[in-house]
């Protein structure tokens, strides 16, 4: 089972929100959107497999990321609202497609349906060359990761999955760069639909949803919609926190209209 934190309580008129979080991230990088969020409803963030305090696993497949998701609900009652960030966008999807009864509205920050050319490998390079045994604090590490070549933003971000008492990464690196293949990859034997309502909502400086990624997201969500933060490139809910806060609380509470591509 996830490890997972909640923010707010039940609520009659709204189902609960779970977020996942991306790669190399943690439930706990969600928590000023989340407990804003939490004025209305009952939010849960959870640490996927093999980041923050999770269980370990060998694989880290978006089936597998699903099931986790899946065992979740089963745990805090569904059907819910379902938000996901990069690899967790991708891991909600799934699960959308595999058990669409467990999802009311998903929403999905800044990723698609595709396999993408890049990798995640340096990153975890970069994390390696941290002297774990040396950190007395987190500037430590973010002055060696800047030695590294990671920028600050990023630095900040990879620091809060240090346990610094106890000399360690909060992520299983070994198995994440053994399954990077499948982290920036997509299991093209997940056809769908999800007919639920869909919020695909990205960084209007971000590359990764592209103009022809849409028919993709369209064949298997087809009531997808479509929305960009001006400003804001991947890292959206980091960057544009109010915006990104706005776009999911009207997606979810009223569902307007939102500007397509």
């Amino acid at each position: 089972m996830l490890n997972y934190t909640t923010h707010g309580t039940p609520q009659p008129d709204h189902p609960p929100l779970i977020i996942a979080h991306g790669l190399y991230g943690s439930g706990r990088n969600w928590g000023v959107i989340a407990k804003r969020l939490s004025d209305t409803r009952h939010v849960i963030t959870p640490d996927m497999r093999n980041h923050g305090t999770s269980p370990r696993a060998d694989t880290q497949s978006y089936p597998d990321m699903a099931r986790d998701l899946a065992d979740l609900i089963a745990e805090i009652g569904g059907p819910v609202d379902l938000c996901g960030h990069s690899m967790g966008g991708k891991a909600a999807m799934a699960l959308a497609l595999i058990h669409p009864d467990l999802i009311r509205r998903l929403v999905i920050a800044d990723i698609a349906p595709v396999t993408y050319p890049h990798t995640q490998q340096g990153m975890i390079d970069a994390m390696r060359t941290v002297d774990l045994a040396a950190l007395t604090r987190r500037s430590d590490a973010e002055s060696q990761l800047s030695a590294a070549g990671i920028e600050p933003a990023l630095q900040s971000f990879f620091t809060q999955s240090l346990d610094i008492p106890n000399k360690a990464w909060r992520l299983n690196l070994d198995a994440l760069e053994t399954e990077m293949d499948k982290i920036i990859g997509w299991p093209e034997d997940l056809h769908g639909p999800f007919d639920g309502p869909a919020f695909f909502l990205s960084g209007g400086a971000s590359d990764y949803v592209r103009p022809e990624h849409r028919a993709k997201i369209k064949s298997l969500f087809p009531k997808a919609r479509f929305a960009k933060i001006p400003g804001a490139a991947h890292w959206l809910h980091a960057e544009k926190p109010r915006e990104f806060e706005a776009a999911v609380r009207t997606f979810l509470d009223v569902q307007t209209h939102t500007t397509s591509f």
